[in-house]
């Protein structure tokens, strides 16, 4: 049996083979052939890197609740959906926003009198839906050419510029905080601590005790470092 072991590990288990059909048994003395056959595994409540694969299963319309909260939602949301969120809305917001000024220019005729020596648009230099989002992206990205500007023949132009300026300070705080909060976490911080392989339990003050060890690879100190332990018992 402990040659058997030493060669195959603990992944297998040692059973034999009964005649009577009652399937395999595990291995005893004096009994039938000798078949070896892998160990179910159990599932880890808690992986080795620390990360608990306990989910959330059945919530109904309790998933409602994190709607509430969006934006500690988008933070624990994984990298590729964040960037996914982050490149829509702005892709999004830039595309209404330009299609807002086209529709002034071509409500108020501007896009057929642009060329008019003496006509004042909303915009200068607005022809097309084109030349109206590079307006927008100009004017959002305090670019400033000089080439299109607003007249002050627009009111209503007006009223889109400060809209447009309250909207983009709230998608860039929203958006921006959003992306900053997730790179400052230390979720990746785990990676180089190290945890001894296997615990052991021995006498310390008197007492029987769980000991295993805890090493940190990088050579920046951790300041008011805890650590929780989690013990099941079968």
């Amino acid at each position: 049996m402990s040659a058997i072991r030493r060669k195959f590990g603990d992944d297998y288990q040692v059973v034999t083979t009964s005649s009577s059909g009652a399937g395999l048994q595990p291995q005893g003395p004096g009994q039938g052939a000798q078949q070896l056959v892998p160990k179910k595994k159990r599932q880890r409540f808690v992986d080795k890197n620390g990360r608990c694969n306990v989910q959330h299963g059945n919530l109904g319309s309790e998933t409602s609740r994190y709607l509430s909260d969006l934006f500690t939602t988008l933070v624990d949301l994984k990298w590729r959906w964040n960037l996914f969120i982050f490149i829509l809305t702005y892709t999004v917001a830039w595309l209404f926003m330009a299609s807002m000024w086209w529709v002034i220019a071509y409500t108020r005729g501007d896009l057929n009198k642009a060329h008019v020596g003496n006509y004042t648009p909303c915009v200068a230099n607005v022809y097309n839906f084109p030349s109206a989002f590079l307006f927008f992206i100009e004017t959002e990205a305090t670019i400033g050419y000089g080439y299109r500007y607003i007249t002050d023949k627009c009111p209503e132009g007006i009223i889109l510029f400060l809209f447009q300026s309250i909207l983009g300070s709230i998608v860039d705080a929203f958006l921006i905080g959003c992306m900053f909060i997730k790179m400052s976490q230390p979720k990746k911080r785990a990676e180089t601590l190290m945890f001894s392989e296997h615990a052991v339990i021995s006498m310390r003050d008197g007492k029987l005790t769980l000991m295993f060890r805890v090493g940190n690879l990088r050579n920046s100190h951790m300041v008011s470092a805890q650590i929780r332990c989690k013990l099941l018992k079968g």
